[in-house]
């Protein structure tokens, strides 16, 4: 007798983005009920495929993010599925606890259409990067750096940022050219002051901090507590630009809140940048934090998700872009109960998101958000 699948109730957005040669997908596949790990596995892997054969689409960023057991399950399904499209690169797989909607928190992809297949960037004859070019720029993500030889937490973060700078380099940029970063650390606040060490460390060599706050020049950037697949201390995922002119802009402060460097932590509140169907707007992850860098609403979830929300909304204002412009976001929250408060008003934004829990960089917050935004991105 053949079991059959269980049903799984389950979401999959799709935002485009179009210039005159290209087509850019902003794909979530998340479940929004318990069920079967396997189960989910099948199901958003299969809505993943789909959308991509569809539109004739290659991955440039895929993150995954899955109970170890069903992590399992997806890299086995995927490799059957949709894994041609992504040129031999892995995703970013982050361990999490089984949150509201079970062991599968959701997959985001973003994939282009109407070029070329992406070259492949390698670091150690591993796929870990992609690069696609046109006659104006190239646009470059990289994937999941990791450096765990290199011992100390500290260490494996200055390190992998060194991983990122060589595989820059090979595709003709630097740290200048990076937009984006995001920094997936295990048990963040136990060394979030050694991780913000490191980064300021790198950047001052590199030029990117120059002892003038106004001449920083530091990416837009998610510092979140999350456990990378393999047991890293941190992992590295980076969005960059690679042009004659400068086309990505860093704002150090933006909306609600100051420079975060004010407080230690060298990011920038959003960066806008070209990519190759239009624009792109990136919202760093953004918690309850006033100006003056105080943690607000200590101890109340509903008010920390309330002010984080507003803070990610006067970013996006002072960007010029809609509700309807964002095409990914993800939210992370500490506790089980701080995601069930979440989602008693998630649902009033419309925003596409993936729910995951995570620690926050302080030990007192209890709520982050990042977005990524397009100007006249279209649901599909």
């Amino acid at each position: 007798m053949v079991a059959t699948p269980t049903p799984v109730s389950g979401c999959i957005d799709v935002r485009t983005v179009k210039s005159s040669h290209a087509v850019e997908l902003y794909i979530l596949a998340a479940p929004t009920r318990p069920a079967p790990a396997a189960d989910q596995a099948k199901e958003t892997c299969a809505a993943i495929s789909r959308v991509l054969q569809a539109h004739d689409a290659w991955i440039m960023e895929e993150r995954v993010f899955a109970s170890s057991n069903a992590l399992e399950f997806i890299c086995a399904v995927r490799s059957r599925t949709y894994a041609p499209r992504a040129g031999g690169v892995t995703p970013l797989r982050i361990e999490i606890a089984p949150g509201g909607a079970g062991e599968v928190a959701g997959i985001q992809v973003h994939a282009v259409c109407g070029t070329p297949q992406p070259e492949v960037l390698c670091l150690d004859e591993a796929p870990v990067g992609r690069v696609l070019r046109n006659k104006d720029a190239a646009f470059l993500t990289l994937s999941a750096i990791t450096s765990p030889e290199a011992g100390a937490p500290e260490a494996q973060a200055f390190r992998s940022f060194e991983k990122a700078e060589q595989l820059l380099k090979q595709a003709g940029g630097d740290f200048f050219s990076v937009a984006r970063t995001w920094w997936w650390l295990d048990r963040i606040c136990s060394w979030y002051g050694e991780f913000n060490h490191a980064r300021s460390a790198f950047f001052t060599q590199r030029g990117l901090l120059t002892g003038k706050p106004t001449t920083h020049r530091m990416p837009a950037s998610t510092g979140i507590g999350m456990q990378p697949l393999g047991g890293p201390a941190c992992a590295l995922d980076v969005v960059a630009i690679i042009a004659p002119k400068e086309k990505t802009r860093c704002f150090n402060g933006a909306g609600n809140q100051h420079s975060a460097f004010n407080y230690g932590s060298a990011f920038s509140r959003v960066s806008r940048t070209n990519t190759p169907g239009g624009e792109t707007v990136f919202v760093s992850g953004t918690a309850a934090i006033d100006a003056k860098g105080t943690t607000t609403h200590v101890g109340d979830a509903a008010g920390q998700i309330d002010d984080t929300i507003q803070n990610v909304c006067a970013v996006l204002k002072d960007m010029q872009c809609r509700d309807d412009d964002v095409v990914h976001a993800i939210a992370y929250c500490k506790t089980p109960e701080v995601e069930q408060v979440w989602n008693k008003t998630r649902e009033k934004l419309g925003w596409p998101f993936i729910t995951v829990l995570a620690d926050v960089c302080r030990e007192e917050l209890l709520f982050e958000v990042e977005a990524t935004a397009c100007p006249g991105a279209k649901r599909a």
